[in-house]
């Protein structure tokens, strides 16, 4: 048998279950876990099951061959009597083991075994024993962390993880691994240590070297099971607020700290902040259409006409002749034969997907969709199946293996992806759509008003048919407010009578549609818009690189400034302002940590010495 040495134990401080959860995510970033509450979050929603889910570590797509059985880690046990119980204080109560069993020595023998499997770089568990409310996580760095009150007594429910990275022909060795491979752990205690009473030093932040492993490396776990700790005293009713409090001071201390900034003048190329005027390079007005007479005019004589508000939803007292006319014009522009307007852009892809797709149903999704994309298909309660990002092999082969037996199949991807600037290849995607009698759905959030001649989006671009869904928002290059969803007649009617967002929403007021179609006009007129903004993208990137500033290639607009460090993106965002020039940073949980940038966006209005002068001061931004 294979020898291996105890993970390093150690016990979370927190005292409440969010206190526990919220180390448990950052423990699982520290292990590279980008998705880490996703993860938290897919565990807390996971089914009754026998064994652990494993799961890829970036994209969280499960791997298990056997999803309702899971896989099982067997096969280990301690090496010899126990070691001596952790010196210290009294002993953490939550963790006396019964006279019959101690859960806690088979948790940690699990763990360890589980951390030296191939491929597996993390595991976080929590018990489904109802009196046991303690699960923990456990990885290379960290050892094995005790999370505490993660759930209420009396509670059934668990489950566990294990994360996997590596290549998916590698699956089947770590399988093997857990499975079959017999181990022995040295170095088990009988109990764990207690709970610091103070800010102690953390593992996760200063992790204490491990001791030597005897043959093999450590390793991750599950299974726990020790008594039932009672939960402490009863909080008075105003420290309800003390779990806020930290959770915002952490959001500080990880320079995530994020606060609404008021600035001067009607949107447009140029702002004023603190009394002074700076160039907007951060505006989603890609074609300058929100201050245009004729748009502004058309959202005035819409308010006089027909009142601020509608008063209702579509469906009762809240449609009027400018919303109809809207839609109209929307599907012309996008050469579809109905359209459905929404309240936000972000409400129109939560609308779409769930209406779509439900139980039952698999929804195969970009890596780096939108945030309105994966919450539509959380809600959806359909099989959601993550493919890497742009990779319609990858798409294609995920199909083949997860689309069969599902009532539906629905794949939904952003047209161009707001933080990096690229975009999709519209022909091969609806491609493999058909190929797998999918549904095709893709967001032109970014597209719309920009991709194109015209600036109709990547049908134009691509001259290919529509999707089957075609989301948008008329709150970017179109210079007002509200989300739509163009589609055929039949799945039109569909998210009228199935779309939540649709159904149970006061619908736009009359002034946002006007406005909307009046900038719609003016893009038709005016096609020279549309390639502007696309022009001055791709002169701004050409004038970062000269300066030695790394940037991806811009589709559309956007022109992204990868920076990496969160506190970093954050001074040369401040440093840009003094310059006289707002680019913000964009962080966690808006990109992956340690993935911070500066997203620029440019306007077609934008001239081009401006852009030449801000990309200078951007390089001069970044210098240490």
């Amino acid at each position: 048998p294979l020898v291996l040495r105890a993970l390093p134990v150690s016990t979370c401080p927190a005292q409440d279950g969010p206190g526990n959860w919220a180390e448990a995510a950052e423990a699982l970033r520290r292990a590279g876990i980008a998705r880490a509450d996703e993860a938290v979050t897919m565990l807390r929603g996971a089914p009754p099951m026998r064994g652990a889910m494993l799961v890829d570590a970036d994209s969280l797509e499960r791997l298990e061959p056997d999803r309702a059985r899971g896989v099982r880690a067997t096969r280990m046990d301690a090496l010899t009597s126990a070691e001596p119980p952790f010196a210290g204080p009294a002993a953490d109560p939550s963790a006396a083991p019964p006279p019959s069993k101690n859960h806690f020595r088979e948790a940690l023998v699990l763990a360890t075994k589980v951390q030296a499997a191939p491929g597996i770089v993390a595991e976080l568990c929590v018990s489904d024993d109802p009196q046991y409310t303690t699960g923990y996580v456990a990885t290379k760095e960290a050892g094995y962390r005790r999370l505490r009150f993660l759930k209420e007594p009396g509670d059934p429910s668990g489950g566990r993880i294990f994360f996997y990275r590596g290549p998916r022909d590698g699956v089947p060795a770590a399988i093997a691994f857990l499975q079959e491979r017999t181990v022995l752990v040295e170095g088990v205690p009988d109990s764990p240590p207690p709970a610091p009473s103070s800010p102690a030093p953390d593992p996760l932040s200063s992790p204490a070297p491990a001791p030597a492993p005897s043959k093999g490396v450590p390793s991750v776990p599950f299974v726990p099971s020790v008594p039932f700790a009672p939960p402490p005293p009863a909080p008075p009713p105003t420290s309800r607020l003390a779990s806020v409090r930290a959770e915002l001071d952490g959001v500080r201390a990880a320079g995530l700290w994020r606060e609404c900034r008021e600035h001067g003048l009607e949107t447009g190329p140029e702002a004023e902040i603190g009394g002074r005027r700076v160039v907007v390079l951060s505006s989603n007005d890609y074609c300058d259409l929100a201050r245009h007479p004729e748009v502004v005019r058309a959202a005035s004589d819409a308010a006089a006409r027909w009142g601020c508000g509608s008063g209702g939803s579509r469906l009762l007292t809240g449609s009027q002749p400018p919303h109809a006319s809207l839609e109209r014009a929307l599907a012309r522009f996008k050469g579809t034969d109905d359209c459905v307007l929404f309240g936000t852009g972000y409400m129109a892809n939560v609308g779409a997907v769930t209406a779509v797709a439900g139980k039952g149903d698999a929804v195969f999704s970009d890596a780096l969709n939108h945030a309105s994309i994966i919450d539509g298909c959380r809600l959806s309660g359909a099989d959601v199946v993550v493919y890497r990002h742009l990779d319609l092999e990858d798409l294609d082969r995920k199909l083949a293996e997860r689309g069969p037996g599902h009532r539906r199949r629905l794949v939904v991807s952003d047209g161009v992806f707001s933080m990096d600037g690229d975009r999709l290849d519209l022909p091969r995607f609806l491609a493999v759509c058909a190929r797998h009698d999918a549904f095709s759905m893709v967001d032109e959030a970014h597209a719309t008003g920009v991709i194109g001649a015209s600036g109709r989006g990547l049908c134009e671009a691509f001259g290919c048919p529509p999707p089957d869904l075609l989301t948008g928002t008329l709150s970017k290059a179109l210079g007002s407010e509200g989300g739509f969803v163009c589609a055929s007649r039949l799945l039109a009617d569909l998210l009228r009578n199935r779309a939540r967002a649709f159904v149970f929403s006061t619908s736009l007021p009359c002034a946002c549609a006007a406005a909307a179609e009046a900038a719609l006009g003016v893009l038709e007129r005016e096609p020279w818009r549309a390639s502007a903004a696309r022009e001055n993208a791709i002169f701004l990137a050409e004038e970062l690189g000269k300066r030695g500033v790394r940037t991806l290639p811009p589709a559309a607009a956007v022109v992204p400034v990868l920076v990496g460090d969160e506190a970093a993106a954050l001074r040369a965002a401040g440093r840009l302002l003094d310059a006289g020039f707002w680019i913000p940073a964009v962080r966690y949980p808006t990109v992956a940590r340690g993935e911070a940038r500066l997203r620029a966006s440019v306007m077609s209005s934008h001239p081009r010495a401006v852009l030449a002068s801000a990309a200078e001061a951007v390089a001069e931004a970044l210098r240490p």
